[in-house]
């Protein structure tokens, strides 16, 4: 692990800036969001607010309910800071009255990410397109509690993409021969992990970037193409499944960085560097890769990145 003094005579260096950095007292509260993705993007904010800029960042532990650190970013009073991993259209609720009408919201320049449902590959003889899910034997192949629908994973509890997938099953025609598993992401890795050591059928929501593309051979199940009208929902409703529909293929989604804009003037170095972060999928899947799948402490990966990658950083922060 390199020490945060490491990083601080680094980013001096490279800034030219002499050895009375001064920093900015304001504490920096950042999600702690409960996909590896997430994870990992907070622990490299989190190591360059307390290295290069010289400032204090916290992750929240439990602060994971993507509304409620929104609401937290509204309010300006440092509850809630960064949200560090918000996923466009998911989300969209939340962009349209914190960043569009609130202006109370800021962002990044986003990087993009794919979304879809799979099989393994060992599966894909019999199952790789929405029709097939419509057949009743293939949905019997996914029954594992016996009551006649068989199970796909549509997500965590606290995730919009969860509800997301519970309209396009509905818009699809598949209520009735599907239901949704709604358990957290690291009870379905296991799951998933199991049924592929053993060849089981096993149906599910991924997305990219994530470890799993490097450790299974998935397919994507193939889905209606784009069409005007096509994708209409409202996941923030009440009647969030009633009044919305989704009978195509997602398009990619747009993956921001969000920051409460009272930091423009609590902390203005870190909304700075907030609104400048880019992150390059490449490297976030590396990050993943690292923490998910090979269980390094997300701490040495992203402190051990920010010291080896200074030239990025600095693009970031200047």
């Amino acid at each position: 692990m390199k020490l945060i003094k490491t990083l601080l005579a680094s980013a001096a260096i490279s800034l030219g800036m002499s050895g009375s950095m001064t920093a900015d007292t304001s504490t920096v509260t950042i999600s702690d969001l409960t996909w590896t993705g997430a994870e990992a993007i907070a622990h490299v904010i989190k190591a360059v607010i307390n290295g290069p800029l010289n400032s204090e960042a916290i992750i929240v532990e439990g602060l994971s309910d993507g509304s409620v650190v929104a609401a937290g970013m509204d309010k300006g009073d440092g509850s809630a800071d960064v949200y560090t991993d918000l996923w466009m259209p998911n989300r969209q609720g939340i962009w349209d009255k914190y960043v569009v009408q609130a202006n109370s919201v800021g962002h990044n320049e986003p990087y993009l990410g794919t979304q879809h449902m799979y099989v393994p590959t060992y599966m894909a003889g019999e199952v790789s397109t929405v029709d097939d899910l419509r057949k009743p034997e293939v949905a019997a192949m996914f029954d594992k509690d016996g009551n006649g629908k068989g199970e796909y994973w549509a997500g965590d509890a606290g995730w919009k993409s969860t509800r997301m997938w519970q309209v396009k099953f509905k818009s699809y025609g598949l209520d009735e021969l599907w239901e949704p598993e709604i358990i957290p992401d690291a009870t379905f890795k296991a799951q998933l992990k199991t049924a592929i050591t053993r060849e089981q059928p096993i149906l599910f929501y991924y997305w990219t970037p994530e470890w799993v593309h490097a450790a299974y051979d998935i397919t994507a199940i193939q889905e209606p193409e784009r069409t005007p009208g096509c994708e209409d929902h409202d996941l923030d409703n009440e009647d969030w499944l009633e009044v919305s529909h989704f009978s195509c293929v997602s398009s990619d989604a747009m993956i921001y960085v969000a920051y409460s804009k009272s930091l423009e003037q609590r902390n203005p170095p870190v909304a700075k560097f907030l609104s400048q972060i880019k992150l390059d999928p490449a490297a976030v899947n590396q990050w993943i890769l690292q923490i998910g799948r090979d269980k390094e402490d997300p701490r040495d990966v992203a402190e051990d990145w920010v010291a080896n990658n200074m030239d990025i950083v600095n693009s970031w922060i200047n």
